[in-house]
């Protein structure tokens, strides 16, 4: 039988060609200074637009690359002292079918055009204008060559478009304070233009760059002739004002739950130019209140559940920041422990009622970044949370204040220096965690430091690279600290049949290490590949600023992809991937062997279908029994395959099937997934993603008891499903005024059955790992489970019935207004209900009790803020 590579490149037609890298294209511009500058109207009727020449001969990029574009498109550039004008004419034969789609800011819908300007000249950074023929503008700061585009980066620029006989205009203008640049007397900058032509899913280049090209900062063409300009010290200050209305179910004598709270607040955040390359970021008690809420989720295996960073002033510029060693969630520095929920408890075998804190307040931040035309990037962030007290109502009626959480310095240190003409580069980092300690918060650490040093090292014209880096950190407290953290589920010192780890209840600190190193083919030609291995030491502890989901681990992987990039009769693109990991411990125990096979195709009507194989040949788990003693799971096999339809139309849908069964139906995993997005109208947009996922398990962790001379590690067969649907609203009445609605419901439920024991935990039939309670041995009190194991009419142990149904409800309307470039008003009304439904009900019964039967907690806030630039 036929491969589907062999399928595949035998439909490519024409025969293999020698691939040749396109000749760097150069624009020249010149400066208008004496001149009236140009009125932004989308009409080039100025004469300064007549002092330079048309750029134009784009080529197609995506589907057919090196060809030429269903309509071209050309521009020209002029500056001044304090500003760069672009103008852009889009060809188009047939006006009225020009897709003009209305969107919030960085929507990138319907027919656009896009200038990047690597104005530092390093090929691994850039500056992104993106401009729709609707008007809508998107801005985004491009680093790692490409592989990052941060889209919180918003710098204030100004652009109007036009629609007439030949297609569409825009006429920008770019404040040359938004970039950055050098103070050379002469400037050479990369420049890479972009048209997406909608109606074909068309993507052409004024710069040609090959489908295999290794990055895409490094393929610009050159952008030369600007003379004599002076880098520009940016000063924005941007201070903010918010009212907030609180309403929630009344709980009678609880004063803390009166019914409602209200408070009015302010703040202010400002940018200042320290150099024209290096920028100052302060904000004095950041309000993020206009920010969605996390989606809903649910993890049994004890770990912490990863969300992403939403606030903005932690979102732009992170990549600087990023210091990622093992995957995409580890990381020295993880800015959500910044205003994290504090960790102190203030209930008490007395309490009555507790108002308990839900965010540490953040005092102050400061991040200091840039890059220097030197090639140096360089990221400073200094924060300070304040104490946080929760406030405590006793049985007896005394009221006392309880710290929950010390006042705490948060700092992050970053470097990284660009060297043999761009293709390489080394940098550091070091991370600082101190608090200011209190008797009653012992389990925190005193102080918490990491600090790492990266390389990447690529050659050949960027085909090949290697890269790696390493991690050293240290932690220091009290022994309850330290024991507390030995005994933590990402390191689990005290699980039995482990010669390597012990528990050390004297212990005042803990030092690991981390790194990566990895080889690989990231450009030329149709395959790429890399090769690599992860290391966390045992004692590595990165969590107090940092991401850490598990230590004590040797991690190896490999990966190879084969790209289609030529279209043929059929697609339009597609790829076949592979990739392979082993894991061990550090006492060189084998846990893990993984592989995965994963083929994608974009059909030439512009569907896509993506479906893989997955398969755990080996499965041993250190931490499945909370420190237990080293567990099997059964080998496990998965499939799945989703279809979608042309993203382009008013109503498009994905459809996503996933199934994966462990040997004797030790586990399963099953979801369903419907994606549909609809426009309507070119201002509104309705889409929804639900989810149905079932994850039987017969062997699920329950809880632990002394039985004997010894540990019982208790399991169970669970039935857990859960059902979420994430529902959204935009309607853009113009590009500075736009409607929001986010809406998610989540229920998760769990039902227990089968009880077991651990009997010999790497045993390879199930039958002989585990063994279940007879009917005589487990009986049901309420909600306890009593076990009588010896069957002599007396309780050995007992241990609280796990059944769980959680529901949650959140949804945000915002109306956002950008009343003046830079300058917004928010109007926010946010819905939140969260509760425990009853397990044995269906997730009607669920929905109906728990969602609808529910007052819901309401707030109500304006935000407004005003963007002064000095």
């Amino acid at each position: 039988m036929m491969s589907l590579s062999a399928l595949i490149a035998q439909s490519e037609q024409p025969p293999k060609e020698t691939i040749i890298k396109p000749i760097q294209k150069s624009y020249l511009t010149t400066s208008i200074a004496s001149q009236t500058p140009p009125e932004l109207d989308g009409i080039f009727n100025e004469p300064v637009w007549d002092l330079v020449d048309w750029a134009t001969d784009y080529v197609e990029n995506q589907p057919d690359n090196g060809t030429a574009p269903t309509e071209q498109t050309k521009f020209k550039i002029i500056y001044d002292e304090k500003n760069l004008y672009i103008a852009v004419r889009c060809y188009d034969a047939v006006p009225e079918d020009i897709v003009k789609r209305l969107s919030r800011r960085d929507g990138f819908e319907g027919d656009w055009v896009e200038f990047n300007i690597d104005s530092y000249n390093d090929n691994r950074t850039g500056f992104s204008f993106t401009i729709s023929a609707a008007g809508v503008k998107g801005d985004e700061f491009i680093s790692q060559n490409g592989n990052n585009w941060d889209g919180s980066w918003n710098p204030i620029w100004y652009v109007k478009t036009q629609i007439d006989e030949k297609g569409w205009t825009a006429e920008m203008r770019i404040p040359l304070s938004q970039l950055r640049f050098s103070a050379d007397e002469e400037q050479v900058w990369g420049l890479q233009s972009t048209r997406r032509y909608f109606r074909a899913e068309e993507r052409s280049l004024w710069q040609p760059v090959l489908p295999n090209a290794p990055g895409w900062v490094s393929e610009f063409g050159e952008l030369r002739g600007i003379k004599g300009i002076k880098p520009q010290k940016q000063l924005e200050v941007q201070p903010y004002t918010v009212t907030q209305l609180k309403t929630y179910p009344e709980e009678e004598g609880n004063p803390f739950r009166d019914g409602s709270d209200a408070r009015l607040t302010g703040g202010v955040d400002a940018k200042i130019g320290i150099t024209n390359d290096l920028t100052l970021d302060l904000t004095i008690n950041p309000d993020f209140g206009q920010v969605d809420a996390d989606p809903g989720a649910i993890a049994l295996d004890g770990f912490e559940i990863f969300f992403e960073e939403r606030r903005p002033f932690f979102v732009e510029n992170k990549n600087i920041f990023d210091y990622s060693f093992g995957n995409n969630q580890d990381n020295l520095f993880f800015s959500r422990r910044i205003g994290r929920s504090p960790q102190g408890s203030a209930f008490g075998a007395t309490t009555a009622y507790v108002d308990q804190p839900e965010n540490t307040t953040i005092l102050g931040a400061a991040k200091f970044s840039g890059k220097t035309k030197d090639g140096w990037s360089v990221g400073v962030l200094e924060s300070l949370t304040s104490k946080e007290f929760a406030e405590v109502i006793n049985e007896d009626g005394s009221e006392v204040e309880t710290l929950v959480e010390p006042l705490t310095n948060y700092f992050v240190g970053r470097a990284q220096k660009d060297f043999n003409d761009r293709n390489s580069y080394i940098g550091g980092i070091f991370t600082a965690t101190n608090r200011k300690m209190e008797p009653n918060l012992g389990f925190l650490h005193d102080n918490a430091y990491s600090g790492g040093i990266d390389f990447k090292h690529n050659w050949n014209d960027r085909t090949f690279y290697i890269e790696g880096n390493t991690v050293l950190s240290q932690v220091n407290g009290t022994a309850e600290a330290i024991t507390e953290t030995q005994r933590s589920i990402v390191h689990l010192f005290q699980r039995e049949g482990a010669s390597h780890v012990a528990v050390d209840t004297t212990k005042t600190s803990l030092t690991g290490t981390g790194g990566r190193l990895e080889f690989g083919k990231g450009g030329g030609g149709n395959w790429r590949y890399n090769i690599g291995g992860v290391w966390r030491s045992p004692e590595l502890e990165l969590n107090d600023i940092g991401f850490l989901r598990r230590a004590d681990d040797i991690q190896q992987y490999a990966g190879v992809t084969r790209e289609f990039n030529k279209p043929t009769s059929w697609y339009r693109r597609a790829n076949i991937r592979a990739y392979q990991s082993s894991n061990h411990d550090f006492e060189g125990n084998y846990n893990q062997f993984y592989y995965q096979l994963v083929g994608f195709v974009n059909f030439k009507n512009n569907w896509f279908a993506e479906a893989g194989s997955e398969n755990n040949a080996a499965d041993f788990n250190n931490s499945v029994l909370r420190g237990g003693p080293r567990f099997r799971n059964n080998g496990f096999n998965l499939g799945f395959l989703y279809v979608g339809t042309d993203s382009r139309k008013k109503l498009s849908t994905t459809l996503g099937y996933v199934f994966g069964e462990a040997r004797e139906q030790n586990f399963g995993f099953t979801r369903y997934e419907v994606r549909l997005n609809y426009q309507p109208l070119n201002s509104l947009n309705v889409s929804m993603t639900a989810k149905y996922e079932s994850r039987p398990d017969k062997t699920q962790y329950v809880a632990q008891s002394d039985f004997l001379q010894g540990k019982r590690y208790i399991t169970a067969a669970i039935d857990q499903e859960t059902i979420s649907t994430v529902f959204r609203v935009n309607y853009t009445i113009n590009p500075n005024l736009s409607i929001q609605y986010y809406g998610e419901p989540f229920i998760a439920r769990g039902k227990y059955s089968d009880f077991n024991y651990v009997n010999n935990p790497i045993a390879t039939d199930l039958s002989d790992r585990v063994t279940t309670y007879t009917t005589n041995q487990i009986q049901l009190q309420g909600d306890t489970y009593s076990i009588d194991e010896n069957t002599d009419g007396i309780s050995d142990y007992s241990f609280g019935k796990p059944d769980f149904a959680f529901v949650q409800y959140r949804s945000n309307l915002v109306v956002r207004w950008e009343y003046i470039p830079g300058s917004e008003v928010f109007f926010v009304w946010s819905q939140g209900i969260n509760g425990n439904g009853i397990a044995e009900n269906n997730f009607r019964s669920i929905v109906d009790n728990q969602i609808f039967g529910q007052k819901p907690e309401n707030i109500f806030l304006i935000k407004a803020t005003y963007r002064f630039v000095l």
